[in-house]
């Protein structure tokens, strides 16, 4: 087995997973100066930000179809270009509509890359090396968010919009993983089923594994494809005998999101400054945020194909679970002081001579301060306190925040984070493939989407500790949802899971 030639192949397809991290995070540090240069507004932000998500739906739904039919590796070669486009027009917008605009492009790649790249890689990988092979995506996306998160930390006091800077870095490996892509050899599985080009497909495995491993595997995908209809459609998807892998499938895709991963990676320093941090403090504790989504990543990929898919969700879940109410308790347990000291910070006068009223006051909780201060300022006035300066009066357990979201982010990195993608990978009979990774896809996306677009909203309008109470109540869901559907897949090759999974 020539499993230095697997590994290197396989990193290479993975970068796609590193650009979609690093576009995932970069924009945490760019939040206020965007906010500030387009002058937006909570939906406007929400919009700006998670539109790249809107963008990946779009990718979703068409890269697994072309990628059917021009192969995996064009369709990862087109998602660099995008990211590399998306980098450099988001980095010299000058009108809002123009940003959203890039970001969007860069979304159509991100939903491109995830989908196609483990698709591609579980394609070529032995049975006994799959798991570990296909999270080295995962692995890829989680260096992306920690080396975005770097990159923003050391370019935030760029005197003149420093945002253009993070935001445009991007470019660089993007262009890297375009010229990378052309020394990827196209999958084998894709040259037998949808192409019928043996020739090929036999050099390609036999490069992996030898004149053997390439025999046996070939025969394997063979009597796959004679037992498998001729061409799959969406609505074969929707008969009977895929229930169980549709359950399992749309599952997944809903829980990872709607637990609020991304909103913690897109929001990192903005949730740190909810707790009372500094601007300088809340980039650094982005970037402990992103080095534990890489070291527990690892761990996942460690132990993917020993311990297997369903013991990591189980435990991942749980722990998700008890840290998004550690964050709940913690936001709830807040108290919010008015004093000279902060007030005197304040920018705007107006506002600040408002608040000079009460001086000297504590509150119990966001609420109660919001309806104190709601009477002493106008309906503009009011948004820019909420958005931007009631953070400065909070006092909370800033230590058992910080916690709180390393072990929710722990726990995701184990669990959620790379079995999910692994098992889409694995679930699907070959000739739905394409097709139904792209559905699934698209509709993670949408779960994401939309959680990205409330958050800005929901910190506004329900605080720190309704937001976060809302994520522990689903991760509690997601763990019942583990427990009952999820089947363990792993040291099966893809034909056999096949046999297993479809009710003949």
């Amino acid at each position: 087995m020539n499993k230095s030639y697997i590994v290197l192949i396989s990193l290479i397809v993975a970068l796609g997973g590193f650009l979609l991290g690093f576009d995932s995070a970069v924009i945490s540090g760019a939040v206020n100066g965007i906010r500030s240069y387009f002058e937006m507004s909570d939906w406007e932000l929400g919009f700006s930000v998670g539109c790249v998500i809107f963008g990946a739906m779009a990718g979703n739904l068409v890269a697994g179809p072309l990628s059917d039919k021009f192969g995996r590796k064009k369709i990862l070669i087109i998602t660099a270009v995008l990211f590399t486009v998306s980098a450099v027009w988001s980095a010299l917008a000058t009108q809002y509509i123009y940003f959203v605009i890039a970001r969007i492009i860069g979304g159509i790649g991100i939903g491109g890359a995830i989908l196609i790249a483990p698709i591609y890689i579980a394609e070529i990988a032995p049975p006994k090396l799959r798991g570990s092979l296909v999270s080295l995506n995962q692995l890829n996306i989680v260096i992306g968010i920690s080396v975005a998160y770097f990159s923003n930390y050391f370019l935030k006091d760029i005197e003149v919009e420093s945002w253009r800077w993070m935001l445009g870095v991007e470019a660089i490996p993007a262009f890297l993983y375009f010229v990378f892509l052309f020394a990827v050899p196209r999958s084998p599985r894709w040259l037998i089923k949808i192409k019928n080009e043996f020739s090929d497909a036999e050099r390609i495995l036999s490069k992996i594994g030898g004149e053997e491993f390439s025999k046996t595997t070939i025969e394997t995908i063979v009597k796959g494809v004679n037992k498998a209809e001729k061409k799959g459609k969406l609505s074969d998807l929707f008969k009977k005998r895929m229930t169980i892998i549709m359950i399992i499938a749309l599952g997944l895709a809903f829980f990872q999101q709607i637990t609020g991963i991304n909103a913690i990676f897109y929001y990192a320093p903005t949730i740190f400054e909810q707790a009372g941090g500094s601007s300088d403090a809340s980039f650094i504790q982005a970037i402990v945020v992103g080095l534990t989504n890489l070291v527990f990543t690892l761990v996942a990929i460690a132990l993917i194909d020993r311990l297997g898919r369903k013991p990591l969700l189980v435990i991942g879940t749980a722990t998700m679970t008890v840290a998004l109410s550690m964050a709940t308790f913690a936001f709830n347990n807040a108290t919010y002081n008015i004093t000279e000291k902060n007030t005197s910070n304040i920018e705007n006068v107006t506002i600040k001579n408002s608040l000079q009223s009460i001086e000297g006051t504590t509150f119990t909780s966001q609420s109660e301060l919001f309806n104190k201060v709601q009477p002493l300022l106008n309906e503009d006035d009011f948004i820019v306190f909420k958005q931007s300066i009631a953070k400065n009066f909070i006092n909370v357990n800033a230590n058992l925040v910080l916690i709180a979201i390393l072990l929710y982010v722990a726990a995701f990195a184990i669990s959620l984070g790379p079995v999910m993608w692994t098992m889409l990978s694995e679930i699907f009979p070959g000739n739905l493939k394409g097709i139904a990774i792209s559905v699934v896809g698209f509709f993670n996306s949408l779960v994401s989407f939309s959680v990205t677009q409330l958050f800005p909203w929901e910190l506004t309008n329900l605080g720190p500790t309704g937001t976060f109470a809302v994520y522990a109540v689903l991760a509690l869901l997601s763990l019942i949802f583990v427990l009952k559907f999820i089947v363990e897949t792993k040291g099966k090759s893809l034909e056999e899971l096949e046999g297993i999974l479809i009710k003949n």
